[in-house]
């Protein structure tokens, strides 16, 4: 997140949840979370950080944007699926066609 979006969040925002004593200042940290196997770190990552307990609650726009961005499937292209004409009868394994002729009743 760049310092444009400092200017979005207050520097303070409530009370500890966790303590009931300590506020809630915005502070950029290190963020880590495993992805499968690998331990992903994202430094200055947007948290609320208690003064008292240093209890850490992660901004949620800037958690979406990281879900999104390690999504296994962000930017992969999925091939088109076939178009269904009405009255049309799909084949079931499209490597083998459906014969024009009727079979027999």
């Amino acid at each position: 997140m760049s310092d444009d979006n400092a200017q979005d969040f207050p520097t303070v925002i409530a009370a500890c949840p966790e303590c009931q004593t300590g506020l809630l200042h915005l502070q950029h940290i290190t963020y880590f979370t495993w992805l499968n196997d690998e331990l992903i770190t994202v430094p200055n990552f947007p948290a609320w950080v208690c003064d008292l307990c240093g209890r850490r609650e992660y901004d949620s726009r800037a958690i979406k944007w990281l879900n999104a961005l390690l999504n296994p499937e962000a930017g992969r292209h999925t091939p088109p699926q076939p178009r269904r004409v009405p009255g049309v009868e799909q084949p079931v394994n499209p490597d083998k066609p459906v014969s024009a002729e009727q079979p027999p009743l």
